[in-house]
């Protein structure tokens, strides 16, 4: 048996052939859209889902609640006395928080197990990175303890950059202006947006065009990779039903730093639900976000 249990949640964006190989436990936040609720058991393929709102379905999410955060844990521990949950960003969710509730009660309730929680601060590849760097550090022979405690020192290094195709999105939950939005949307303005370093959406800036808008990606990874750029084993990009504007951004990255390694992913449906269809969104490691 491994020495502990990695458990993370649908905010990560990771695939299920990840989650399945190196046996990755999973809380599912919820979706409803056109009056169905999706979640663990009947969750809509991604293209799918992206069609949908591309035909004019708005989507609403709703995150793990302690109930269901404590019953997903019950169930890990049957396999695993020691569990580390790396959560989506307390900024953006309240999951975590969820989690840590429920892990406090659970461990209140019986001495037999040490359940972690960790912040990421990170959404998306971002929070899936440092679940990579996890099983890495967990099949190095890293205890529970040293891998939590790396993840928790590198929150910062981990580095989020990313695009949308449609402000409307943005400005349904609230993170532009109406009128931004119709006049960015008129002009073909693109924002250029990060997760800062408390977890929450930011823009950053903006570019006229759709494919400045991808340049501008690995141009702020070019700013912000510093001592990391002999660092970077891999790359994660999701995106959201835009696969080849993800081949894109991946083709200039391996041209402009040489890196070879890349996962590439959809941006699922309870992030996608807030950035809408057309999202690019870039994660690597670097001085500092």
């Amino acid at each position: 048996m491994e020495n502990f249990k990695i458990v993370t949640d649908v905010g990560a964006d990771l695939p299920k052939d990840f989650l399945k190989e190196h046996n990755i436990g999973c809380l599912y936040l919820t979706y409803l859209l056109d009056g169905v609720q999706y979640t663990e058991h009947n969750e809509l393929a991604e293209d799918v889902f992206y069609a949908k709102m591309r035909g004019g379905a708005m989507p609403t999410t709703a995150q793990v609640n302690p109930e269901d955060a404590k019953e997903h844990f019950e169930k890990y521990l049957e396999e695993n006395k020691n569990i580390l949950y790396i959560a989506f960003s307390s900024g953006l969710s309240g999951t975590y928080n969820s989690g840590r509730l429920a892990a406090e009660e659970l461990m209140e309730e019986r001495d037999d197990c040490n359940i972690m929680v960790v912040d990421t601060l990170s959404a998306s590849l971002g929070e899936g990175l440092l679940v990579y760097k996890a099983v890495s550090m967990r099949a190095e022979g890293k205890s529970m303890e040293e891998t939590a405690q790396w993840i928790r020192e590198h929150l910062q290094n981990l580095v989020h950059v990313f695009t949308v195709d449609d402000l409307n999105h943005l400005h349904r939950g609230g993170r532009v202006s109406k009128a931004t939005a119709i006049v960015g949307t008129l002009a073909g303005i693109k924002p250029i947006l990060h997760v800062d370093k408390e977890g929450h959406l930011t823009a950053i800036s903006k570019v006229r065009g759709r494919k400045k808008s991808l340049m501008a990606l690995v141009d702020y990874m070019e700013a912000h990779i510093g001592s990391y750029k002999d660092n970077n084993d891999i790359v994660f990009i999701s995106h959201g039903d835009a696969f080849e504007d993800a081949e894109l951004v991946r083709d200039e990255i391996k041209k402009r730093f040489g890196i070879e390694s890349f996962l590439i992913n959809y941006v699922g449906p309870v992030i996608g639900a807030h950035s809408g269809p057309g999202t690019m969104a870039l994660f690597f490691m670097g001085d500092e976000r």
